[in-house]
Formats: structure tokens, sequence, C-alpha cells
């Protein structure tokens, strides 16, 4: 007599269930797919002002491909650098308004007016990111197989000031300030406040960070490959916002993290996703899918709306309902 109602109540447990999950399923108002001239993965975006664009990638060991707008993100040129020839990971405009790119085997371009670039032999190590702590002096991270690192000070010639080479690989770089700057890696994150002197561990770990979303010296965000997001608002004491190694919680693969304020912040990851918080990151919830890429970066466009690009040439517009 018991076992219609063990059914009933089963199902109904099944459709609250489904419920639950499916009410946090987002919709994007705008999906827009960009013509990139190219199938090779895109690592990253930046914006140096109201129309002027970039979007850099490639292929490791043999196409540095840099796109350039000059409309705001609408429509986009492709240039490839076979004097460079490998592929560019990171990028970043210096105080003086000069763009550079760091790339695999140490490869720099950079850029006055956005049209014309020269190339520039680093030290010969698979580099990932790069900032500027003044307009003389930056910092280029590098790293791979997570145990191969190196920290590499260069002048804005290029020429290198400084090597740390390290036994952890390096993902990301920010400089908030002339001295405040914060450095993620394969499980580390490391600050300076003297301008990239010297670089002391931060309480963080447990993951192989692979963004940083800095908005001031003390406070930014971070994620990583495992789907870990922490916070801190006085640059000393960390937030987990998210545990990549929660078993309750779905498994996500993070490249990148965007806060657009305190409160609503975006990441992305392997096969399309992207996730988003309203509550400051307490809570995410996951956007349906436009495409099967694996997407590395998600930036805020000139006109409000954010921009992502990943592998096989992938550059979206998105627009968010509401």
């Amino acid at each position: 007599m018991r076992l219609p109602f063990i059914k009933s109540s089963a199902i109904c447990l099944l459709v609250l269930c489904f419920c639950s999950c499916s009410k946090d399923l987002l919709h994007w108002q705008l999906t827009q797919k960009l013509d990139t001239h190219t199938t090779h993965r895109l690592n990253k975006i930046l914006f140096v002002n109201d129309t002027l664009g970039f979007a850099v990638g490639g292929e490791r060991f043999q196409d540095a491909d840099i796109l350039t707008t000059h409309d705001g993100g609408n429509t986009w040129s492709y240039q490839t650098f076979p004097q460079s020839g490998k592929g560019i990971y990171g990028i970043t405009k210096a105080p003086s308004g000069i763009v550079y790119t760091v790339g695999f085997d140490g490869k720099m371009l950079y850029t006055a007016d956005g049209n014309n670039w020269q190339f520039h032999q680093l030290r010969y190590d698979p580099c990932n990111g790069i900032a500027f702590a003044t307009a003389t002096k930056a910092i280029v991270v590098c790293g791979v197989s997570f145990e191969i690192g190196s920290r590499q000070h260069i002048d804005s010639a290029g020429n290198v000031t400084k090597y740390d080479s390290l036994n952890y690989q390096m993902n990301d770089v920010c400089m908030a300030d002339a001295q405040t700057g914060y450095i993620a890696g394969y499980g580390i994150v490391q600050k300076t406040v003297n301008g990239g002197d010297s670089w002391d561990f931060m309480d963080v770990n447990n993951d192989n960070f692979t963004a940083i979303d800095c908005h001031t010296p003390q406070k930014l965000w971070i994620c990583g490959a495992q789907g870990s997001i922490y916070k801190t608002t006085d640059g000393q004491h960390w937030e987990r916002l998210r545990n990549g190694n929660d078993l309750t919680l779905p498994r996500y693969h993070l490249n990148d993290i965007l806060f657009t304020d305190d409160i609503h912040g975006y990441a992305v990851g392997e096969n399309g996703l992207v996730i988003y918080t309203d509550d400051g990151g307490q809570h995410w919830m996951e956007f349906d899918r436009f495409t099967d890429a694996i997407l590395r970066c998600i930036v805020k466009g000139p006109d409000g709306n954010l921009f992502t690009c990943g592998d096989n040439g992938s550059l979206y517009r998105l627009e968010k309902k509401g």
C-alpha cells in the first residue's frame, strides 16, 4: 500500500530537484559570434579606449596572432607575426600608452600607435603575463608544466634587469599601482609592496590559480583551474567564495574572472562555461552555453557588453538580460 506513495514522493523530489537546478540556468539577451579570420586559440582581450582594442593568441610553437578593432569591438582585423612565430598569452598597456604582448619562448611585441608592431626577444621562457609598475618597469611572469616558472623584470625597451628562476608555474600578474602588485600561479599567490623588488607568499593555496581581476591595491579576485574563487578587500586576508574541491558543487575549470562591481561577477572556463554571481560571489549560476570551445578570457567592452574569447578562433560579444 505504501509503494504508490513512495513512487510519487520520489517523482516529486526529482521534479523539485530539477526545478531547483534549472532556475539557476541563465539566458543571454544576445550572443554574437564575431569574425576573427582565424581558427587559432585566442587567449586575451584588451580594450585601451572606447574604439581601440586587441585580442591575442596563436599556436604555441608556430603562430603569433593579433586581432585589432578600431570600432569598439564591432569588427576585427587579423595579423600574424612570423618574426615572433609563437603563441601570445599576455597583453597590457603601460603608463606610457604603449601596448605590450608576451608569449611563448619570451617573444614580445609592442606598439605605440596600435598599427605598427615591433619585435623584441626576452629570455627564452614560456611567458604568460605582463604588468607595468611604472612607465619604465614591468614584471613578466612565465611558467609551464606546473613546476617550471620564472619572473623577468624588464624596462620599457624589453631589457631584462632582473631574473628569478622558480620551481612553480606563474600564470598571471597585475600591478595595482607603482608599488603594489600580485601574482597568481600553481598553488601560490604572491604580493609585492615595493614595485616588484621582492614578493611574499599569501595564505591562499589548493588550486592552480589562473587569473587575477585587480580593482585597487587592496581589492581583487582570483580564480583557479579547479574552480576555486577567492577575494580580498584589504590586500591581506582572503575570503574563499567558491571551493573548487567541494564535491557537492559542480566541477568547473576556470580560466578568467571579471567583477564589474562589488556584487556582479563572471568567470569563464572549459566547454563554453560562463558563470555569474549577483551577490558578491556567495552564489554562482551558469549561463546557457553558446559554444563548446574553451573560453580563456572575459572583459567588459566599451559599449558595456561583455567580450569573451577562446579556442578555435572564438570571439563573442555577450549581452545579459536586464
